[in-house]
């Protein structure tokens, strides 16, 4: 990372002054077809994402809870199911927070950006 990497860039960039938007402004952004498209990418991507893994979630405590023995088998040496699936717990929830992190600088944080943009453009 260099030095211009940690410029500021667009809203964010010190300078011009910019406008502060009134409560109607942000009504109106609502009706927009930028900022509907941008929920329609959140919720298609949170909404399926956050399903998966409370089902993965209840399937592990389900398993745990009524399915002892079956979590209790022996994988290798004194590591058994419940524990490689626990682990598992940690690792699916690192990889989903990493994908998001993806997703939202490619496809959420550039929309975002653009409708602030045009919300707090310079100050007439």
């Amino acid at each position: 990372m260099t030095a211009a990497d940690l410029e500021p860039h667009g809203s964010d960039a010190p300078g011009a002054p910019r406008r502060t938007p009134d409560a109607q402004a942000f009504v109106d952004m609502q009706a927009t077809p930028e900022f509907q498209e941008l929920r329609r990418r959140l919720r298609t991507f949170v909404f399926p994402i956050t399903g998966f893994f409370l089902a993965w979630y209840a399937v592990y405590v389900l398993l745990a809870t009524y399915a002892a023995d079956f979590m209790a088998t022996k994988v290798f040496g004194n590591v058994n199911l419940g524990i490689i699936l626990g682990l598992g717990q940690f690792v699916s929830t690192f990889v989903i927070t990493a994908i998001y992190v993806r997703f939202a600088n490619r496809e959420l944080d550039p929309r975002a950006a653009a409708i602030r943009d045009e919300l707090e453009g310079p100050a007439a």
